[in-house]
């Protein structure tokens, strides 16, 4: 038994025990462990990557794995809302516990202050266990509890877990840079965020099951039954499944529905061995000591390991993260690469269509000095929705960019959770994927040509002073040039860089 640590103030239980545990091995009675072997034959040491570039293909493959999962489901995220997608695959994942699958389901707290209630009711299924990462000790839910416990607990309650993954069976994973929540599959009536996971298969469960342990039983995964509360009542829980069971009838009614029963068969019977992508694969991930202001040394970090995979590059770097701030120390490692005649290229929102202008105002300073040394750099458009003719690129159906991927030369690539900017590499928690394939490189490459595109991109050109930038692109098949952010108010370029007067660049 592992007993809680020490916490700044009590709705925590002073007498609650953590119990740990781990996952349950791979039982070849599991349809999916049979499937995994057999996909898996003949690939040595090799795992499988399926690309899931399209929004509807990775929820459907979320909830395909969810109904087909005979022993354990292991979610990590740091966001699950409680919207139409969200409560949908809680409705299978409850319908799992029902027949006996074992469900963990940790998840940042930061975004479920004020949930208790449901997560307590869902927790108090026998077949589901809920942990909360780095969580708030007050559990109010009030903004003013929050500010409160922000200010006097700031270096811990900054740091979050932005891990992502869904394992099942111990048999197959989906990593990468969605959460769960309508924006991240197409279905959010406002903006969508353009994202990419990859299904996985073969050796690397491992190493992805063993991390979801050690999080897991981490000191800062607290299970939200170690929180002072009234027992939960039946009526509680049937109340959950009857709304759950109403917002399934509501998304059956819709066009999406539609589309995806149409597509579902291509998701659930994948049995040739050609729609896997296979290579040497190595899970990454964040030590979740990262979050502790009082121990984090640098050598549980994530990002020095990525440092020394791009090192490697001889030709090529592909970058795309939706927030881009690269620090000065950034700029000179990408000036260093340049130097080594290695191309590099960046992918990231434009102002008009990022969610965090504070960020994008940021990114700006580094600018100059990139241009300068022959980076290539893009800019998404927000109306690449309407502008695309494909329904499968990075960054080619939604108003956002959302998707985190780098690609070295030819035949390695990295995707995952983990932002190029300071709070990814300095305070979050992070994990993903490094991967050794040809095939699966060419297709992230094909993507991204397909992502910057002029129809969908703007290109971030130097002017001749060396100091300011223009924007490059083209509308109605002619080339347009721009002398400000692009489709941005002045107004909002004013408030973007007056950010900069605060130094919160750490923090971003």
């Amino acid at each position: 038994m592992l007993a809680l640590g020490a916490c700044t103030r009590s709705d925590l239980r002073p007498d609650y025990v953590k119990e740990p545990s781990a996952t349950i091995p791979a039982h070849a009675d599991s349809p999916l462990v049979e499937y995994a072997n057999r996909v898996s034959s003949n690939h040595g040491d090799n795992s499988g990557l399926v690309l899931l570039s399209d929004s509807m293909d990775a929820l459907l493959a979320r909830v395909v794995l969810a109904d087909r999962a005979k022993y354990s489901i292991d979610l990590q995220y740091y966001l699950f809302h409680s919207d139409a997608t969200g409560k949908l695959l809680a409705q299978h994942l409850i319908a799992a516990a029902d027949r006996g699958v074992r469900v963990r389901i940790l998840l940042d707290d930061l975004h479920m202050a004020g949930k208790d209630d449901v997560l307590r009711a869902l927790d108090g299924h026998p077949g589901i266990d809920i942990r909360l990462f780095n969580p708030f000790h007050e559990r109010t839910g009030s903004m003013w509890g929050m500010g409160k416990q922000f200010a006097g607990d700031f270096s811990r309650l900054n740091r979050r877990m932005h891990n992502k993954s869904f394992i099942v069976d111990s048999a197959l994973a989906v990593v990468g840079g969605r959460n769960i929540g309508d924006e991240y599959f197409d279905v959010a009536g406002d903006v969508n965020f353009r994202d990419l996971d990859v299904l996985v298969v073969g050796p690397v469960i491992a190493q992805i099951t063993r991390s979801f342990d050690t999080y897991w039983n981490s000191t800062p995964s607290v299970p939200i039954a170690a929180f002072r509360h009234d027992s939960t009542k039946p009526t509680e829980f049937s109340a959950i499944r009857e709304a759950l069971a109403k917002n399934a009838r509501e998304i059956g009614q819709t066009e999406y529905a539609n589309r995806a029963i149409a597509r579902i068969g291509d998701v659930s019977r994948q049995d040739t061995t050609e729609k896997w992508d296979w290579g040497e694969t190595t899970f990454v991930a964040d030590d979740p000591d990262k979050v502790n202001p009082d121990v984090d040394p640098h050598d549980l970090h994530l990002t020095p390991r990525i440092r020394e995979w791009l090192d490697g590059a001889q030709h090529r770097i592909v970058l795309v993260s939706p927030y881009f701030v690269p620090g000065d120390k950034g700029v000179a490692y990408l000036q260093q690469r340049r130097a080594a005649h290695v191309e590099v290229s960046v992918l990231t929102n434009s102002l008009s269509s990022t969610d965090a202008d504070n960020v994008y105002a940021a990114y700006a300073t580094y600018r100059p000095p990139l241009l300068a040394s022959g980076v290539l750099m893009y800019e998404l458009k927000p109306d690449a929705a309407r502008r695309s003719t494909s329904s499968a690129g990075i960054g080619l159906s939604a108003s956002s960019l959302h998707a985190k991927v780098m690609i070295v030369d030819d035949d390695r690539s990295f995707v995952g959770s983990m932002n190029l900017d300071p709070r990814s590499a300095s305070l979050n928690t992070e994990d993903g994927v490094l991967v050794t394939s040809e095939t699966l490189a060419k297709k992230l490459n094909d993507l991204f040509k397909l992502g910057t595109a002029p129809e969908v991109t703007y290109r971030v050109l130097l002017k001749p002073d060396g100091k300011n930038v223009y924007w490059e692109t083209t509308a109605d098949g002619k080339a347009v040039l721009y002398d400000d952010a692009p489709q941005t108010s002045s107004w909002r370029r004013l408030k973007a860089s007056m950010t900069r007067l605060f130094p919160i660049e750490g923090l971003l």
